[in-house]
This record gives C-alpha cells, structure tokens and sequence, in this order.
C-alpha cells in the first residue's frame, strides 16, 4: 500500500478538497482464454484490449473492447474484467458478483451488469466480466444518488425474509460474515462486528484498552440500539445493501449522466448501514447534502432519536476495515475514541474509567484539575463583566433621567 492512499495520515475531521481522479488505461495485456470464452455474445471479433487500474486491494481493471457480429448487427461493445490474484481472490470476485447481480436484479442500471466469472487458464488468477461504464464524478449528484440508493433499499426483498446473504461477500480482501442468514438485525451484526474485532488484534496486537471497549460494544452498545428495531411493535425490513458504499464506489455515468455503484460486498441489512460509512468526514459522501436527501427518501428507523447512536455503531465496521487493510492510516485510534463516546452515550456505568479518559483524553488528575481551575476563572470573569455591564446600564439610566429633569425644569 502507497503512503500517498487518499486514508493514510487524512485527519478524520478534514473533507478532501481534491476531485477524485478518473482511473487511466495504460497499455494491453495477454487476454486469457476463459475471458475469451466468456465474452456474452458468440461469434465476436476482439478490437483490443487493455490495462486500466490496479485497485489498492490488489485488483485490477481492465477494458475489453470488441465487435459484435451476429447476422447484420455491427457495433461496438465495452466490456471490463476485474482480475483478482491471492488466496481470498476466488472468494471476492464470487462475492462481488453475487452482489453486482442481487443489486441489478432489483434496479437494473443502478450497477455494472456481470456477465461472468471464473479463473483464469495460464495463472492462478480470477476474473469477473461486467458491462463497462465510463466513469465521471465522483460521488455522483447527491439528489440523484440519495433517491436510487433508497429506491433500492427499498424495493428489495430478502429471499428468506431475514438478514444475510446467500455467499461469502468482502470489504475489499476482507471477508465478511454474511454467508447466514438471521432473524435479528442485532445477532448479525453482532457476528460481523465480532469478526472485525478478531481481524483488527490479529493484525495489529493486544491493546487492552481497545479490546475492552471492543466487549462492551458488543455485549452492551449493540443490544441497547439495535435490539430495539425489532421490539415494542417495531420492525424493520432486511435491504439488499451495497455493503462499502463510499466516495470511490460511487459515480456518474458519463453517457447517461446517472448514478451508479460498483465494487459492492452486498448482504441484507438495515437500510441505514450503508450510510454508516459516510459518517468520516474523509469522506465526500459525509457533506450534509448527502445525508439530508437520504433521509427524505427513507425516513430513519424507529427509535428516530437513536439515529445517531446507530449511525457512528454502523461507521465501526467500515473505519476498522480501512485500519486493518491500510498501514499507515490512523483509523484504529479513531475507533478507539468513536467506542468511547459510544460508551459514554449507552453504558457509562459499565466503563467509568475509560469514559473519563474519553472526557479528558489526557487521563492524568492534574491536567483535570487545571481544567477546573480554567473554568472556575473564566466563571468569575463572566459575572464580574455581567457586574460591570450592569452598573454602567445603571449609570446610563440615571444620566438619562438627569437630562430629562433639566428639560422640563428648562421649559417651566
């Protein structure tokens, strides 16, 4: 991973001012005989084809270009295959299009159409096929995207009626919990948290702290918000979900001007999930034009006033997935600090020393008691400017009274 990755030392409060830059075709490569094969329409000439990107997860893009012929129809056709190499490489271009196919399934346009998948002849590498869309802006229009994502949401029906998904899906090369499937919103993400927490100390190490943060998450934060979805007469329905929803996934179609989405990990949850990785600032999709017209379109879930709470519970998973396939971003300590609100908000009897911590990040008793001398001075500088506001008010009066009395004394 390059120290230039846009995640790497951003402060998590900063927006990035930088337009995203379109990805760059470079040359042409040995096209494997199975890609051949699964070209969608027989009896094609191939024109060329050619190396676009190589993806920060170790995927790359390539662009396929080539002329149909069947009967009188003559035209030109773009086609794209996503190479995979590594051992999570079969795992991740099933699951991509698993969820690529699921996603145009319910909104047809919405994502690249797969075509097909498989693993290469002359290498260990795999391959999936997908129809090629010219990338413009990214993100794309925040009205535009905010009412197709939505629409998706909500027109998706799982197929068993509960949360999950029918494969193994991934977070770029990390494999997600989401071949299950659960009655409870709550027990899954449960599982897939879980799964995120044993990744992150395999990774980085032991970090006490962190890992007792980490339990009451799970143990305590998660049932206090989640659980209630599905309690006192409230429901909610498992969407179909992109699953990475974020500036770089997202764009506008340069031909027909529409949103679209690509690179999904898909799996059923609750619809406001996918928006938990907009909640870093880092991100473009964190502008509030995003959020706001989100919300129009699919009204948050109640408990409405928990929304918040869920949201920065959502935005864990995403902001561990950067920590754990980014070296050098500073994404662990921010979900450090994130637990500890979280805590803070829904368990504070259950972690009273660490709450504190997060209250004065300094931890040490003298700096607290110099913030409470502070206070206590900026206090007794407060009331003595209201004092002295009051006098000269008093003073103002009296001058004021004295002038008139001198005016009616004149005109007697």
């Amino acid at each position: 991973m390059s120290t230039d990755h846009p995640h790497v030392n951003r402060p998590n409060n900063v927006a990035p001012e930088e337009e995203i830059k379109p990805p760059s075709t470079y040359g042409s490569f040995p096209l494997d005989e199975a890609v051949i094969e699964s070209l969608p329409v027989p009896g094609t000439k191939l024109i060329s084809w050619h190396d676009q990107e190589i993806l920060p997860q170790g995927m790359e893009y390539r662009i396929i270009v080539y002329l149909i012929q069947v009967f009188t129809l003559t035209g030109l056709a773009d086609n794209e295959e996503k190479v995979a190499r590594g051992p999570s490489a079969s795992i991740m271009c099933e699951g991509e299009f698993e969820s690529m196919k699921a996603i145009n399934e319910v909104s047809p346009s919405l994502a690249p159409k797969p075509w097909a998948r498989g693993k290469y002849k002359n290498e260990d590498s795999y391959f999936m096929l997908t129809d090629f869309r010219d990338v413009g802006k990214q993100p794309p229009d925040p009205v535009k995207f905010t009412a197709r994502l939505a629409d998706m949401h909500m027109r998706s029906v799982s197929p068993t009626g509960k949360f999950g998904f029918h494969t193994t899906t991934c977070h770029g090369t990390i494999t997600q919990i989401t071949d299950i499937w659960e009655e409870s919103w709550a027990v899954l993400y449960r599982k897939q948290l879980a799964h995120m927490f044993a990744m992150d100390l395999e990774k980085h190490g032991s970090w006490p702290e962190f890992e007792q943060l980490c339990d009451l998450i799970l143990k305590k934060v998660i049932p206090r918000l989640l659980e209630p979805l599905q309690s006192e007469g409230r429901s909610i329905k498992p969407c179909l979900l992109h699953g990475d929803c974020w500036d770089e996934n997202t764009a506008t179609d340069m031909q027909t001007t529409e949103p679209f989405i690509f690179d999904a990990g898909s799996f059923y949850g609750h619809n406001e999930y996918d928006t938990g990785n907009w909640r870093a600032p880092r991100h473009r999709l964190s502008g509030k034009l995003y959020v706001k017209n989100y919300k129009r379109n699919f009204f948050p879930s109640e408990p409405k006033e928990d929304w918040d709470g869920r949201n920065l519970l959502y935005s864990l998973r995403f902001n561990i997935g950067t920590s754990i396939l980014i070296p050098g971003c500073n994404q662990r300590e921010i979900v450090f600090e994130d637990m500890k609100e979280l805590c803070r908000r829904y368990c504070p009897e259950d972690s009273p020393t660490l709450i504190q911590r997060a209250q004065n990040p300094a931890g040490t008793e003298e700096e607290e008691e110099e913030e409470e001398e502070e206070e206590e001075e900026e206090e007794k500088d407060e009331k003595k400017k209201e004092a002295e506001d009051e006098e000269e008010e008093i003073e103002e009066e009296e001058e004021e009274q004295e002038e008139e009395e001198k005016e009616k004394s004149a005109k007697h």
